[in-house]
């Protein structure tokens, strides 16, 4: 029984066209996780070493810190990708408008984009009139601006991503300075923030290719440093008020 070997010429192997878009989703919900878990680590340490006793301050603080920063951070990304979304539904209406009122100019860009990839002139020239004959937008959406005209971000999904990783990111250190352990309390959410911003670094690093060592490091010595900074802010700001 013969293969059906023009569907799938290597099994196995992913043939997606937004794989770098999804790949690019979660590296930002990887980074955003990361941001939960530095910020609000910094905020719960900090009133931690202000009121160490005090389980309702911390409570309140860590829980504000959280419930600020998941709705920030998909502000933030709401704002960025609808912003994004309408420069490319922009520059397409504009390809589009371009090929209405001028074919011909436009199928000479067409023709020169593919001779700079190395096409000699005959071979660049067939292959932009058939793009052109086949679907003319989505050739030069693809070639000249790197735009699927089929596919746009969604602002919503980017905001929902968001608001999600920056969420469960932020419980790790709010949860484990909670716990009934005494004064071991502020250590005890050190410890589980390196282990985080150590699974995080090493995450993005691997979706990137970047080296992990690099990587794990700077995420848990700028996340160390912001906990010893609020920590030492925390300290100060309790022994005055005390």
């Amino acid at each position: 029984m013969a293969s059906d070997s023009s569907t799938t010429p290597h099994p196995g192997e992913a043939h997606l066209q937004n794989v770098g878009q999804r790949l690019n989703w979660l590296r930002a919900g990887v980074l955003g996780a990361n941001d939960g878990i530095v910020s609000t680590a910094g905020v719960v340490v900090g009133v931690a070493a202000a009121t160490p006793n005090n389980v309702l301050a911390i409570a309140t603080a860590g829980i504000a810190a959280v419930v600020a920063g998941a709705f920030s951070m998909a502000g933030g990304e709401y704002v960025s990708v609808s912003t994004q979304r309408d420069t490319e539904k922009a520059l397409i209406a504009k390809e589009r408008w371009e090929l209405e009122t001028m074919p011909e100019e436009e199928l000479e860009e067409l023709t020169e984009l593919y001779r700079q990839r190395g096409l000699s002139d005959d071979l660049a020239h067939q292959v932009a009139v058939q793009l052109t004959e086949t679907d003319a937008l989505a050739a030069h959406a693809e070639v000249e601006l790197g735009i699927d005209h089929e596919e746009f971000t969604s602002p919503w999904a980017a905001a929902v991503s968001s608001f999600i990783a920056f969420a469960v990111g932020a419980l790790i250190p709010l949860i484990m300075i909670l716990l009934p352990v005494g004064g071991h309390r502020v250590w005890i959410a050190a410890i589980a923030v390196v282990i985080g911003l150590f699974l995080t670094g090493w995450i993005s690093a691997a979706l990137g290719g970047a080296p992990r060592g690099r990587a794990i490091l700077r995420n848990v010595v700028m996340g160390s440093a912001t906990m010893i900074a609020t920590y030492a802010i925390g300290a100060l700001f309790g022994v005055a008020i005390g």
